[in-house]
């Protein structure tokens, strides 16, 4: 443990104040158990796929996660994960607290990502004997964890961390800055959720593919009723440069489907109905996929994807993983505030672009129209969401040797 006249004093004032937080609602697991802070939504569904994961290939290792209370709270856009993590509020950051945390829990391993570190609650752990590993670390997170009082403390509680994975040499030059043992950073990128492809029927991929291997094809995905004239009015516009353009809508809500199709039909569309078992033929300009559990098979037939419920005021998004996952660009409305973080990845690395009405819808699916650039725009796309795999599954692999490395070292 690190001398640090700060951390005593922060130790100090930790232990003479604060209560002990809300009790555990639940028992801890039987086996060994990961805890996992994730310091807001996006990386709380990170943890949960990592969870997922861990679950799968190896049951007898559980996850704990804690929240703060404002990731849990937010604005109400934010689908926190369900699943096999166990889901607990982050305790205060004093010493009763954290010794109650800990007793109830018994963690095998504390998994801490992002930043804003609480002193005590890691201290104590450090105390117990608990491997700290931080991951996903952020420079402005980082940056959260100074305390002007007590200017040796980041250096000490950095020192606990036997790994500290960052997303960019920001973050890591920031981490060496506020003391951390530069042989424990690596820049190892983000950790984000996992994208998987969705499940198709092999069949009907070929025979579609057939049908329409020489026409330019888009999707326009979990569209909402007032979003279809905006879609069907960019269709109109494409079809002008590509006359054989054939688009599939998929409607977000099934239920409304006859609805959507009596808009299609009194538009003048050609279009077919996917649900009642008919194939579009060299007239048809629109499908309209009306059944559920197909979208491996959309995402895999259209090179560009305009990702509805993102037009339409109240709406937040959906995932746009789906169709990066599937080889697919992606275009999106403003309103995605549910997933705003992982849109802003895939615009960043140039596999996704903003839309906001009918003109700028119809000139994105045009400037797309054309193989390669769609291609280009996919393989950006394509490249983000394989990235997160590769993150994590370095975080399991580091997960899995330091609690195997810890048993093997207990009496």
């Amino acid at each position: 443990m690190s001398r640090s006249l700060g951390l005593a004093a922060y130790l100090a004032l930790a232990r003479r104040g604060g209560q002990a937080g809300a009790a555990p609602d639940r028992p801890r697991p039987e086996g060994r158990v990961v805890w996992a802070h994730a310091v807001d939504a996006g990386r709380a569904r990170a943890l949960a796929a990592l969870a997922r994961q861990l679950a799968q290939h190896r049951p007898d290792i559980a996850m704990v996660m804690t929240l703060p209370a404002d990731a849990a709270a937010g604005d109400g856009k934010s689908d926190l994960p369900r699943g096999p993590a166990i889901r607990q509020p982050l305790p205060p950051d004093n010493i009763a607290a954290a010794e109650a945390f800990l007793g109830h829990w018994r963690p095998d391993l504390c998994l801490w990502s992002g930043g804003e570190l609480q002193p005590a609650l890691l201290i104590c752990a450090a105390r117990e004997g608990v491997p700290l590993c931080l991951v996903d670390a952020e420079e402005a997170l980082l940056e959260r964890s100074r305390w002007p009082w007590f200017r040796d403390l980041p250096r000490a509680v950095l020192s606990e961390f036997a790994e500290i994975h960052v997303r960019d040499e920001a973050a890591a030059r920031q981490a060496r800055r506020m003391g951390a043992d530069p042989a424990c950073v690596r820049v190892t990128g983000a950790l984000q959720e996992e994208a998987l492809a969705l499940p198709y029927r092999e069949d009907d991929h070929e025979t579609l593919a057939r049908i329409m291997r020489t026409r330019p094809v888009w999707l326009a995905a979990m569209v909402q009723p007032e979003e279809l004239d905006t879609v069907l009015g960019a269709h109109r516009e494409a079809s002008r440069a590509a006359h054989r353009c054939v688009l599939i809508v998929v409607p977000d809500d099934p239920g409304q489907s006859a609805a959507m199709a009596a808009r299609i039909e009194a538009g003048g569309w050609r279009f077919i109905a996917w649900s009642e078992g008919g194939l579009p033929d060299e007239t048809t300009q629109v499908i309209l996929a009306d059944t559920r559990g197909e979208m491996g098979l959309w995402y895999r037939l259209a090179p560009v994807s305009f990702m509805g419920s993102s037009l339409v005021s109240g709406q937040h998004g959906r995932d746009p993983d789906e169709p990066a996952a599937h080889g697919s660009a992606i275009l999106y409305g403003p309103n995605v505030a549910r997933y705003l973080h992982r849109y802003s990845r895939y615009a960043e690395a140039g596999g996704a672009r903003i839309v906001r009405d009918t003109e700028t819808l119809a000139a994105a699916v045009q400037a797309l129209l054309p193989p390669d650039r769609a291609a280009t725009m996919a393989h950006a796309a394509w490249e983000v969401a394989s990235r997160g795999a590769e993150v994590t599954d370095r975080v399991v692999e580091m997960m899995l040797d330091t609690l195997d490395r810890r048993a093997a070292a207990a009496p």
